[in-house]
């Protein structure tokens, strides 16, 4: 198959990927098997859980409508609302939850009360803001990113770093708000991206797989001596500020997987599983379920002190349950798609 749709395939594998490998780690981290170079940095640095606040954004963009160059008939305040107004619910319906459980929270992740959907829901409030083409989304991306690099290179990184916080809510949420700007940045980059490889011309001109492929490669290699470069000579990587070093590595990262995916094409046989199809139709949805488990867990057992051979039975207990859940949600017609 040629086109646009050639590719589909690959795309929701690498989506379903991600998103899995995310929902496994946040609760495994909470069990001493887990090992700690796995675990999220605390300032700079790289490690597996580091990827998945970023990977998120970038799947978003992917397969977003900026990408596929699908103009809304709404205006975009009308647009912004619909995208945004669940994200914000869900924002602060986990703040309540972990404000009235007690629910332990790492304050130098996203702040005191800030959280991962007020991310993408800032995020999306840009977008509709300022929505350029596709084919110049990039180039809004590169330049929020450059700028925002400036300012930490200038001293912001100092202030976000530190463990001081004021009263007034930006002190209080510092990470969070902040990097805003480095998450915007790499949606954009995402959106142009996704863009030149799956969708450009796509009403004139077909792609074959081997161009995307070809394409897909040289971008990987490109993004992977940008981070080389950036993480040297302008600054280490750091999820915590969401810097440029930080962006390029997720990039970099995604269309390495993505390259990867796309050559597993050439498998005889292969097959898109019903299971795949049911979390790539709900991934936020997943994600909800994953956190509400993880949750649950976490309230009824002291991960802490559990032995490993229970950790591994309470882990495969939580992948099928997970699995259950978006297989019955996706039997039942249910889509929750937001962005």
């Amino acid at each position: 198959m040629e086109g646009p749709n050639a590719s589909r395939a690959s795309i929701s594998s690498y989506r379903v990927v991600t998103m899995f490998i995310t929902c496994l780690c946040i609760l495994a981290v909470d069990f001493r098997i887990y090992p700690r170079d796995y675990a999220k940095t605390e300032t700079y640095g790289t490690s597996l859980m580091d990827l998945g606040v970023g990977s998120f954004v970038l799947m978003n963009a992917v397969t977003s409508r900026q990408a596929r160059n699908i103009k809304s008939s709404m205006s975009w305040w009308k647009a912004a609302f619909k995208s945004t107004t669940p994200l914000l619910l869900l924002g602060f319906a986990r703040l309540a939850s972990t404000l009235s459980l007690d629910y332990q929270v790492h304050v130098g992740e996203y702040g005191v009360n800030w959280n991962f959907f007020f991310t993408l829901a800032g995020v999306s409030i840009l977008t509709s803001i300022l929505n350029v083409p596709a084919e110049y989304s990039g180039i809004l991306g590169s330049v929020i990113l450059v700028g925002y690099q400036s300012w930490l290179t200038n001293g912001l990184n100092v202030y976000l770093l530190s463990n001081e916080r004021g009263t007034d809510v930006i002190s209080r949420n510092k990470e969070g708000i902040f990097s805003l700007f480095g998450y915007w940045g790499m949606y954009l980059v995402g959106v142009q991206v996704s863009y030149y490889l799956f969708f450009e011309n796509h009403t004139t001109k077909q792609r074959s797989k081997h161009e995307t492929r070809i394409r897909i490669c040289l971008l990987t290699i490109m993004f992977w001596i940008l981070t080389l470069l950036i993480d040297r000579y302008v600054e280490r990587i750091s999820r915590r500020m969401c810097n440029l070093a930080y962006v390029t590595w997720v990039v970099a990262q995604n269309l390495q997987l993505l390259a990867l995916r796309l050559l597993a094409d050439n498998i005889i046989g292969h097959k898109t599983l019903c299971l795949e199809r049911a979390f790539d139709r709900n991934l936020l949805a997943s994600f909800l379920v994953a956190n509400l488990l993880t949750g649950l867990v976490n309230l009824s057992v002291d991960t802490i002190f559990v032995s490993p051979l229970s950790a591994v039975l309470i882990l495969v207990s939580y992948s099928l349950t997970l699995c259950v859940v978006m297989v019955l949600i996706d039997f039942s017609g249910v889509k929750y798609k937001f962005w």
